[in-house]
């Protein structure tokens, strides 16, 4: 069937809506003995207007779940697994008829969460709105401190368009909310990002920075020398630290960047922070950065770290550029890009807060491969 641009009953009560491991289709008495469990068990995954107590349930799959669906402005469905177990909801809401355009939103039991069911229903449920109805566009939002719904939104093919700052109000305060966006003949297949990878060199394990580096990332950014030869932020502390760890995760997930935190392999001990940035998809080209601890300065590590890094981007990656740019007065950093067998380009002047730069590059025939 298809529905005209202005009409509401594309969302018929009987849809029900496959994919691989899933049925998404309306609530219903069937569901009864399963949502008490859920209310009852204070998991917090079900559509807004859910009943906070078991004793409501009855009423809410009689009526109250229904109501976005009769209003024609959208609809509540419960993602069922292969035995029929309720493990997850997805909506459509906002619908504009006029416009063209609706909103969907999702929530997975906690007990079935990490296993990519958030994403196969939003697949299918984009799907069957660009097949089944004359919609033009569906919108999602995601807060931007909760990583595993943006990873669900680019692994379903949505865009990142945007962030608006403070924009809801919850009980620890305001948060970000990132708009992404699925548009009627957009490609399906997910934005590119670098995946999340563990590097491996004689000396050091390079693997995604986490909560327990925050300690050592800002004893880094502080030391004088940092302070004096990059642009973190002045008087870094623990809370930066862990700003840039977040931020990290969302600059991957946006297809931006990646960092690594390098560390000993014998030890553990965090050694080196390496990240890539301004990666551009088009001409596969990318810039790397790094900062030593002072405790591990004098080792060859960062160029260790890079060196891994450049190999595993063009080997694995296919890339086919890597710049790097360090201050014209920091011989340490310039070393390190040598050491790595970067060549050397020329100078940006005035190209970081007034600072000339030293722009290196490094190209996959600079190396010889394997390692």
């Amino acid at each position: 069937m298809s529905a005209s641009v202005s009409d509401p009953s594309a969302f018929d009560p009987g849809v029900s809506i496959e994919t691989a491991r899933l049925t998404l289709r309306p609530f219903g008495p069937r569901d009864a003995a399963r949502i008490r469990s859920i209310v009852e068990s204070g998991a917090a995954f079900l559509p807004p207007g859910a009943p906070a107590t078991a004793s409501g349930v009855g009423r809410w799959l009689d009526q109250g779940v229904h109501e976005l669906r009769r209003s024609g402005q959208g609809m509540h469905l419960a993602m069922a697994d292969a035995d029929g177990l309720v493990v997850g909801a997805i909506s459509l809401f906002k619908t504009s008829w006029e416009a063209g355009t609706t909103e969907v939103g999702y929530g997975v039991h906690p007990l079935h969460r990490g296993r990519g069911l958030a994403t196969e229903a939003l697949r299918g449920l984009a799907e069957w709105v660009f097949d089944r109805t004359r919609l033009r566009r569906i919108d999602l939002t995601a807060n931007l401190d909760n990583l595993p719904s943006l990873r669900v939104a680019q692994k379903a093919g949505f865009t990142w368009e945007g962030v608006l700052r403070g924009a809801v109000l919850e009980d620890d305060g305001p948060h970000d909310l990132v708009v992404f966006g699925l548009l009627r003949g957009d490609g399906r297949a997910p934005a590119p990002v670098l995946p999340r990878a563990e590097l491996r060199t004689p000396r050091l394990l390079l693997r995604a920075p986490e909560p327990a580096d925050a300690p050592d990332l800002a004893a880094t950014g502080a030391d004088p020398l940092t302070q004096a030869r990059t642009g973190v932020p002045r008087g870094y502390t623990v809370e930066h630290a862990l700003a840039f760890i977040g931020h990290a995760e969302q600059v991957r997930v946006r297809g931006a960047g990646a960092a690594w935190s390098a560390v000993e392999a014998a030890t553990g001990r965090f050694a080196v922070n390496v990240d890539l940035r301004d990666v551009d998809w088009s001409h596969r080209t990318a810039e790397i950065g790094y900062m030593t601890a002072p405790w591990a300065r004098g080792n060859g590590y960062a160029g260790e770290a890079v060196l891994a890094v450049a190999r595993w981007l063009f080997e694995r990656q296919g890339f086919s550029r890597l710049q790097l740019r360090a201050a014209v007065d920091n011989p340490q950093s310039r070393r390190v890009a040598e050491k790595a067998g970067f060549v050397r380009e020329g100078v940006a002047r005035s190209a970081l807060a007034g600072e000339d730069l030293v722009v290196f590059s490094l190209v996959p025939s600079d190396l010889a491969f394997p390692a």
